[in-house]
């Protein structure tokens, strides 16, 4: 049954994932290290959704410099063959750590320097990140993802920071996409709430949930003593999902999802009832989340899940979403 299952979502791989009812859904891949791009291109994805450069800052005892990052995205664009590579910049702090620790540890990483707030703190190094992803985007269609970003005035020093990399690239006469997209990660519940000004200032969100999730409830997800309280379908995470995919449609503005939550597909009709159109999860999860969609019918999901986001019971959501 097993092999039969697997055949079956083989045969998916080349299919568009489009609903009953006419609807395209673009699936994206998560990914990590060069390596993930043979998994990547069995399944079938549109795109890289979240290409994490962590690795270049890991476990090394320098930093990379920027022909390193710039040869590690020529890689992946080069791979994808002229489709879109979506590029976050350095995630590290919270569960992700440097292992040359400088000063001491935060009492609570989580909550302390990491993401943006870091790559801010260290503007020499986020330069060099950021003039390499410019710089890779001569190749194909890269476009930066910003993590983490919490408020206006970050977000306003990040483009001054890029706006700066392109007048060094120019001088420099290094070719660069003048046009470039840049995002922003939604998964801190300001963040969520502020939705529409961050729409106002970049060209596409995307909801991280796996943070959104731990921030909005409060707790830490890798602590053993409340992780059983992480609960994708808590109403005030659905709520502010719900508020950033709505926020997102009427400025006009592509929202995608790339946290746990993106790939399973417990949660895919539900997120298709909540208007996502963009998916971005681990290449191995991308059949299953097509073999939903084929499955689905937007216009009779979409009723049934504004019920849901009335909904306050624990198990009457979990009931409704299994249902659905």
């Amino acid at each position: 049954a097993d092999k039969e299952r697997k055949k079956k979502l083989a045969r998916l791989v080349k299919k568009k994932a489009i609903t009953r009812d006419k609807v395209p859904v673009h699936l994206f891949a998560n990914i990590e290290l060069v390596e993930d791009i043979r998994l990547l291109k069995a399944s079938g994805s549109d795109g890289v959704g979240l290409y994490r450069t962590e690795f270049l800052y890991l476990e090394r005892h320098h930093e990379a410099d920027e022909e390193e990052h710039l040869q590690a995205y020529r890689k992946v664009l080069k791979a994808m063959d002229g489709k879109p590579v979506v590029i976050r910049t350095l995630d590290v702090g919270g569960d992700k750590e440097f292992e040359v620790q400088s000063g001491p540890m935060a009492l609570n990483p989580a909550l302390g320097l990491r993401a943006i707030r870091r790559s801010l703190k260290k503007p020499q190094s986020f330069l060099r990140q950021l003039r390499a992803i410019l710089r890779a985007s001569a190749d194909g269609p890269a476009q930066i993802l910003l993590p983490m970003v919490t408020n206006l005035t970050e977000l306003d020093q990040v483009l001054e920071l890029l706006d700066f990399a392109k007048q060094q690239l120019r001088k420099a006469k290094l070719p660069f996409d003048e046009n470039i997209h840049i995002g922003g990660m939604i998964e801190v519940p300001a963040a969520a709430l502020q939705a529409k000004a961050f729409a106002d200032r970049l060209d596409f969100l995307s909801i991280g949930t796996n943070d959104l999730i731990q921030y909005t409830l409060a707790l830490d997800r890798i602590d053993e003593e409340v992780n059983y309280l992480y609960d994708p379908l808590h109403p005030g995470v659905l709520r502010l999902i719900e508020m950033v995919i709505s926020t997102g449609h009427r400025a006009g503005v592509p929202v995608a999802m790339c946290g746990e939550m993106a790939g399973d597909p417990t949660y895919t009709k539900l997120l298709l009832g909540l208007g996502l159109r963009e998916f971005s999860a681990h290449p191995s999860t991308l059949s299953e989340i097509k073999e939903v969609i084929l499955d689905s019918d937007i216009s009779k999901l979409k009723a049934k899940s504004r019920r849901i986001l009335r909904m306050t019971d624990p198990e009457k959501i979990l009931a409704a979403v299994s249902g659905l």
